[in-house]
């Protein structure tokens, strides 16, 4: 049997049985709603109607739990996209659409890459949501706020950001003040430190290197940041977390 002819079967089988997909409409709908940072909508449909109902999900593989995992690459996919095309910055969305996919290769039934689905789900309305309330913010502390992101494993410095934006030190400093509410340094070092979080808890790099990889001027420097913002050593903080307590917020 020829591979269109075996499609044509499949689709015919598919259809005597009764496992008609899910409407086209329903899906852009909870993608959509994920771009626009509906949370309580979303919330609704993850618990409402589960990413484990096989009603109207096609079979990509005979394999229940591959055909899941098709399901779920598929799913991060469109949802990355949409948050791209409704203003996440690229970088970061495809950053979370790796992180996701490569923990859902680690899962091994279809509960767990159910439950990831619909964390991950969250996670991309979540951040949708800040976007949207960051809209109300002026436009050079949201490119300040890119180009922080963009850089985070680079020394970053209120003299290059404003030369980035062509501003004058001191109007950033004050009008990013104003609108965040913290310092431009502050927000630099919250945002390491939460990227030092995700790799202690995710990878295997070392001190020496996590301190090199986020650019702090030496390790006993990471470390006192560390412990200054989290009330704990990196040691101790991968010894407790180390690929054990998961939390889609610190990616």
């Amino acid at each position: 049997m020829n591979l269109e002819k075996e499609w044509y079967r499949s689709e015919f089988v598919q259809h005597e049985m009764l496992l008609a997909h899910r409407a086209v409409e329903n899906e852009f709908t909870f993608y959509i709603a994920i771009a626009a940072g509906n949370i309580d909508y979303v919330r609704e449909n993850c618990y409402n109607e589960t990413f484990v109902n096989p009603d109207g999900m096609g079979t990509l593989s005979e394999n229940p739990i591959q055909n899941m995992r098709y399901h779920f690459v598929i799913t991060t996919a469109m949802i990355t996209r949409y948050c791209v095309y409704s203003g996440m910055e690229q970088e970061k969305a495809y950053s979370l659409s790796d992180f996701y996919i490569q923990k859902m290769d680690k899962l091994h039934t279809i509960a767990e890459i159910a439950d990831l689905h619909d964390k991950m789900c969250l996670d991309f309305c979540n951040q949708m949501l800040i976007i949207r309330k960051s809209e109300v913010l002026s436009k050079p502390v949201v490119l300040c706020m890119d180009y922080i992101y963009s850089h985070i494993h680079c020394r970053i410095t209120i003299k290059d950001l404003a030369a980035h934006l062509k501003l004058s030190e001191s109007y950033l400093s004050k009008l990013f003040h104003k609108e965040i509410g913290i310092p431009i340094s502050e927000y630099i070092l919250n945002l390491k430190i939460e990227k030092a979080k995700n790799l202690l808890q995710y990878s295997d790099y070392s001190m020496v290197d996590i301190s090199n990889y986020l650019a702090f001027s030496s390790q006993s420097h990471f470390i006192q940041v560390f412990q200054k913002k989290t009330g704990t050593t990196p040691h101790k903080y991968r010894t407790k977390h180390f690929r054990s307590n998961w939390h889609p917020s610190s990616v």
